[in-house]
């Protein structure tokens, strides 16, 4: 019998039980990450990824955590003589700017704390620096990561928990009741799946007619609004940003038209108003605008997850909807997935150091 094909859903199916099992696993599957100035080298997802989980961790700890494209930092950024720790991501962990720009920083400072958060422990990145942090999310081989970064936020939230512990900065209590949270949460990512689902069905010949997609959010749900941008570019390829309503409402603005459609994303910030106060003015002039939201869906245009958690913590699930809508409205726009394009691109850009392992 020939083996199916896994696909993007086949993986966010399993997020649920990636998580779950990471929980079970803390604290001893986390390290207390030294000092109090982190800079954290990440590309595509994983950079993502680290700002799904950057507010979460500074609000716990006493720390500034700076977030870098290893590229960029390497040839035109200095190391800040503060900086104490630093942690570059990468899942397959064949990234090349990531691993050059480690080097480059351990040449220059031999003496700072290195880490490695990859899901292969054997790796070019795992050899090189000092701990290495499985992210734990499995094998995923199809090319447009899901469960691989839910898990990357995961174990970054998790470690600025444990690291706050560690420094007496939250007490047993705290932490208990973090966790708690967390399970709540995790345990309701079917039902995440299945509200996404219905929403997807309703809305499917109108998602189909867009000529381009925008995500818009308030403060810590950047990460969400970036990866949705990466995972809609991949996947439905047509153009995607995603975005700050801050930097939306400087510049961006002027090129909505009615071909456009726009998610909001509700995380109960308390600058929501003004998402609100945006997205009632854009309905005027874009073609549809729907609403992601942590709460209870006030109207057919909104999917509401009904989660009962935090703007910090959000990134980890809200995230969700938008994998799971790319995989749908990339399948329904003759976008077959399986079927890996432009496959000689990390080895000609030097990008990788390896081809990917894709089914």
């Amino acid at each position: 019998m020939e083996e199916t094909k896994p696909t993007m859903m086949t993986y966010i199916k399993e997020e649920q039980d990636v998580l779950s099992n990471i929980l079970k696993r803390y604290p001893d599957n986390c390290p207390v990450i030294e000092g109090n100035n982190w800079l954290i080298l990440a590309t595509g997802s994983s950079i993502n990824a680290a700002y799904s989980a950057k507010y979460y961790i500074e609000k716990l700890l006493d720390v500034y955590l700076m977030i870098e494209e290893p590229f960029k930092f390497q040839y035109y950024e200095k190391l800040r003589p503060e900086i104490d720790s630093v942690i570059g991501i990468s899942q397959s962990g064949e990234s090349t700017s990531t691993i050059e720009a480690l080097k480059a920083i351990q040449k220059e400072k031999a003496d700072l704390a290195t880490y490695g958060l990859t899901s292969k422990k054997e790796s070019e990145l795992a050899e090189i620096v000092g701990e290495v942090i499985d992210i734990e999310n499995g094998i995923e081989r199809v090319g447009y990561v899901t469960k691989g970064f839910t898990a990357t936020i995961f174990k970054l939230m998790l470690s600025g928990l444990k690291t706050a512990k560690n420094k007496g900065l939250i007490s047993e209590q705290e932490e208990a009741k973090e966790l708690s949270s967390f399970e709540k949460a995790i345990n309701k990512i079917s039902d995440i799946i299945e509200k996404t689902e219905n929403f997807y069905e309703k809305w499917s010949e109108k998602l189909g007619q867009a000529e381009r997609f925008t995500s818009l959010c308030t403060g810590a749900l950047i990460g969400t609004a970036m990866e949705m941008q990466t995972k809609f570019s991949e996947t439905i390829r047509i153009p995607s940003q995603g975005m700050d309503i801050e930097v939306f409402m400087h510049g961006p603005y002027f090129e909505v038209n009615s071909m456009h459609q726009h998610f909001y994303i509700d995380s109960n910030s308390p600058m929501n108003q003004r998402l609100f106060n945006l997205r009632d003015y854009e309905k005027q002039y874009v073609g549809q605008v729907y609403t992601i939201s942590l709460n209870k869906s006030q109207n057919d245009s909104e999917l509401g997850l009904e989660l009962e958690i935090d703007e910090y913590k959000a990134g980890l699930f809200m995230i969700i909807p938008f994998q799971i809508l790319a995989h749908h409205i990339a399948q329904a726009r003759g976008n077959h997935l399986s079927q890996r394009i432009y496959t000689d691109f990390g080895l000609a850009m030097k990008s990788k150091t390896k081809p990917g392992d894709y089914a």
